[in-house]
């Protein structure tokens, strides 16, 4: 999607459209956008941009907090309006799809239709300030960098022979995947433009990422489809940086606290068991820290508020930050063995996340925080622990929870 955040606020209010938005987390000096509209990236003002240089250089810009569960109620529509033409493989982010052609869709022209189509479609049934830059090609990788080629709203392909004179304008840092130390790393190397990085060998990408990742991304950017490994996921958390009315020691520990309190609701909700507990904690005098170990397998809000207590009397609390709270060692509840020394009741241990449970269908029903654990922070952030991440799109459910 082209300016997805900015430009579901220009779809939200109808005075917007055509003109310059920016997107903040939270409207406040040295707020910086965390997204910015077509008409404002005309006029120099993109993501990154602080608050005040954005109204320097655009006068007139309107600024608009985030509404992550707005972003992803665009989502879903956007992606039902997609699937009317191809059904979607993979949802990368809250903005970027993936759809895999078969048989005669994969003739240049009818892949480039289908593209077309999307686009469309779109614009018809979702809002005509939503629009999208499609990429055609024979593997994701040449696909993105094939739909970043003529933004906003461009459609265009890429195959093994036009490459790599199709994207030689394109610097080695401009293709995805490439960020980071690896840039430098790459320019240390000698490989400056994208067709020193193409003409490498499997084993110099291997020894130049420094693992076989190296060697998937060049087979890719010679237009092999490279099946990449299943992944785990391992662990699931929260973190939050702490607005000015949370920076005591006892606000912070709530806002802590209450990040727990959604990463159980979200455990529960999607069948898991958590093995540990890692709690962070970063302090104008000491810097970054933490705490954590190993737990007994639990996805009760009430084991894992008494561990994180446990935890939280560890860390030095002044002048606070930002907290975290990650659970780890993640189980499905189908591979779950209760612990056979487990010293309270068993119908205890039952009824109680039972409760837990019954407490998630509440707030679900009536709304986040009809029923809660414990005290809240002074200053209750919206969206805590249901922001949109990179790679990660909240369930609609998190919203309530």
């Amino acid at each position: 999607m082209n300016s997805f955040f900015a430009s579901v606020c220009q779809a939200e209010e109808p005075a917007l459209m055509a003109r310059a938005v920016g997107v903040v987390t939270t409207d406040a000096p040295g707020a910086a956008l965390i997204a910015a509209s077509r008409e404002a990236k005309a006029r120099g003002v993109g993501m990154g941009t602080r608050l005040e240089e954005a109204r320097r250089l655009c006068p007139g810009i309107a600024v608009r907090a985030a509404r992550h569960d707005l972003f992803v109620d665009y989502h879903h529509r956007i992606r039902a309006a997609v699937e009317t033409v191809l059904p979607i493989d993979i949802a990368h982010s809250v903005d970027e799809f993936s759809c895999r052609l078969m048989g005669r869709q994969q003739a240049l022209d009818a892949a480039l239709a289908l593209g077309a189509e999307v686009q469309r479609v779109i614009r018809a049934e979702v809002h005509p300030a939503l629009t999208c830059s499609v990429g055609v090609a024979p593997n994701k990788l040449l696909a993105k960098i094939a739909a970043e080629l003529r933004k906003p709203e461009g459609l265009d392909w890429l195959a093994p022979e036009v490459l790599p004179d199709k994207i030689a304008h394109l610097s080695p840092t401009d293709l995805p995947g490439i960020a980071g130390g690896l840039g430098p790393r790459l320019a240390r190397a000698g490989i400056r433009t994208v067709a020193d990085l193409h003409a490498l060998t499997p084993k110099a990408a291997r020894h130049l990422w420094g693992n076989v990742e190296g060697e998937r991304f060049l087979r890719q950017l010679h237009g092999e489809t490279v099946a990449a490994p299943e992944t785990q996921r391992h662990s699931l958390g929260h973190g939050q940086r702490l607005t000015p009315q949370n920076r005591t020691p006892e606000a912070a520990r709530a806002v802590a606290r209450r990040l727990l309190v959604k990463a159980a609701a979200r455990l529960r909700r999607e069948g898991g068991f958590a093995r540990s507990l890692h709690v962070g904690l970063k302090c104008a005098d000491h810097g970054a820290q933490s705490a954590s170990g190993e737990i007994t397998p639990t996805r009760d809000t009430f084991d894992l508020s008494r561990a994180f207590d446990r935890y939280w009397a560890r860390l030095p609390c002044r002048h606070p930050i930002s907290v975290s709270v990650m659970l780890g060692a993640l189980q499905d509840e189908a591979d779950h063995v209760a612990d056979l020394f487990e010293t309270r009741a068993a119908g205890e241990a039952t009824a109680r996340e039972g409760l837990c449970t019954a407490i998630d269908a509440l707030n679900a029903r009536f709304g986040q925080d009809t029923v809660r654990f414990g005290e809240l922070p002074p200053h209750k952030v919206p969206y805590t622990g249901a922001k949109i991440a990179f790679g990660r799109i909240p369930d609609r459910a998190e919203f309530n929870e």
